[in-house]
């Protein structure tokens, strides 16, 4: 059986434990579309990221 061989620390098991705290994620208005996407993320609808054209945008069918 895996015994620790010290104590952790409070720092240290606090440092472990502070992902676990659930963060509600984050999302900001396009300036082209207006509707709302994640930061630093590529806009699946019209293709853009960053104001350049990196996708075809998707079409409706």
């Amino acid at each position: 059986m895996a015994v620790p061989k010290r104590k952790t620390s409070r720092m240290k098991r606090g440092f472990r434990r502070s992902t676990d705290a659930l963060k509600k994620p984050s999302y900001v208005e396009d300036k082209d579309s207006g509707e709302l996407r994640r930061p630093h993320h590529i806009d699946l609808k019209s293709g853009m990221y960053g104001g350049r054209q990196v996708l075809e945008p998707k079409s409706d069918s």
